[in-house]
């Protein structure tokens, strides 16, 4: 039988979203691109952040403002205005698909933590007001903001369940002010600590925001990415100036079916991210990618990849927070046109069925093999709730299923491809 079919099927395009001509398919605005930011008031007082905060939906009923106060580092700021304005484009009233932060990104009097928390709240506004519009009876996204104790961060998970075109959908950030214990920092890598009296407990500040999509129609991909930026202290400098810093994050694509247009859109525009930036880091990260997010049991890829990076602090820290901010930002002119075009396309109960198979794959890959996952679950109070919002909302496991076996279906075509991996850019 088939679903929605009423859909009507136009070519794969991507409009520009501001006043300027419109790029090509994969093309998107350099992140370092100059955007419209909010005057901060200077102070030499200031020792603390207080950072108000507005969790900001296009829906004033369901908006609410908490203040987090605590002390992140010493600076000349007052306290920084979080709340964001989402612009909506003069063009069909999309949203904007370029975050504005209220601060200058590029603003190197500002601590790089301080940056990176406006980053990632500008980013998720942005993220989620786009994929709302993308849901035709106005589903919107849930926010549970919270604040951990003794000052020690916050966070704001947002997530759209039950949807017309996403299942389920999470946007988190977190912000975590605490210390690793003498284990953890063990485990890290060895040079990064070669000044550690390997005695002392180390704080560590880290802000990232993390998204997964889980799409209704089984031709719509699921995508999912990370973002994060850490820094180690040494407890015994009194100035609490970073002894250690590092970037990580990447953006993955898990199609049910493969559209070769889809994936070469997808990988095209992430490979112009980063040779805006980097020559070498797409074949690296692509690379990294691929290895990553591998199912070793089921000897097959979670999907067709993209890219992924760890421990990021070779050379000018300004210049690889550029990069994360264009690879962040690029998240919407990579999946929106893919998703506005598949998410009302017919679609029958067999291929529903595989779509749930598949995302069995990836529960397996989140809950045995993520790295992350597994840190989450390892903190002495984890919030569960936004740990496991990767998930997919249903997924199934069947006993030696016979779809995927067959030559010349579909779902056969793209179990080769997860199980060599495709240069798609």
């Amino acid at each position: 039988m088939l679903r929605n079919s009423s859909a009507a099927h136009g070519a794969l395009r991507w409009a520009s979203l501001s006043s300027a001509p419109a790029p090509r398919l994969h093309s998107l605005p350099s992140a370092s691109a100059s955007l419209p930011i909010s005057p901060t008031p200077r102070s030499s007082r200031a020792h603390s952040y207080f950072i108000s905060w507005n969790p900001h939906t296009a829906h004033s009923h369901r908006s609410r403002i908490a203040t987090a106060a605590f002390s992140l580092y010493k600076s000349p700021l007052d306290p920084l205005d979080c709340e964001e304005e989402r612009p909506m484009s003069a063009q069909g009233g999309r949203p904007s698909f370029v975050p504005t932060p209220s601060v200058d990104l590029d603003d190197t009097s500002i601590p790089m933590r301080l940056r990176m928390i406006h980053h990632i709240k500008s980013l998720q506004s942005t993220i989620c007001e786009a994929l709302e519009s993308l849901e035709p009876s106005g589903q919107k996204f849930k926010s549970s903001y919270y604040l951990r104790d003794a000052s020690k961060g916050f966070g704001d998970s947002r997530v759209l369940q039950d949807g017309e075109t996403f299942e389920k959908a999470g946007c988190n950030i977190s912000v975590i002010k605490s210390t690793l214990s003498v284990p953890a920092v063990r485990q890290m890598r060895a040079e990064r600590f070669d000044w550690w009296d390997g005695v002392s407990e180390l704080p560590y500040f880290v802000a990232g925001c993390s998204l997964v999509v889980h799409p209704r129609n089984p031709h719509a991909p699921t995508i999912h990415f990370n973002y994060r930026y850490f820094e180690i202290q040494d407890p015994k400098d009194p100035n609490g100036e970073p002894k250690a810093w590092w970037f990580g994050g990447g953006t993955d694509l898990t199609p049910s079916y493969l559209y070769e247009d889809d994936a070469r859109h997808f990988h095209g525009l992430y490979k112009e991210a980063c040779d805006r930036h980097d020559a070498g880091y797409y074949a690296r990260f692509k690379k990294w990618c691929d290895e990553y997010f591998y199912i070793p049991h089921r000897q097959e890829s979670r999907g067709i990849g993209g890219i992924f990076f760890d421990d990021l602090s070779e050379g000018d820290p300004e210049a690889i927070f550029k990069f994360v901010r264009d690879c962040s930002n690029s998240y919407l002119p990579a999946y929106y046109p893919i998703v506005e075009r598949r998410k009302d396309q017919p679609f029958t109960e067999e291929e529903k069925r595989w779509q749930q198979l598949r995302r069995g794959r990836y529960v397996e890959f989140n809950l045995v093999y993520d790295r992350g996952t597994k840190f989450g679950l390892a903190m002495k109070e984890p919030r569960t709730e936004s740990i496991l919002m990767s998930l997919p909302l249903t997924s199934r496991w069947e006993y030696e299923p016979e779809v995927g076996t067959v030559e010349g279906t579909r779902e056969k075509k793209i179990l080769d491809i997860l199980k060599k991996p495709v240069e798609w850019a």
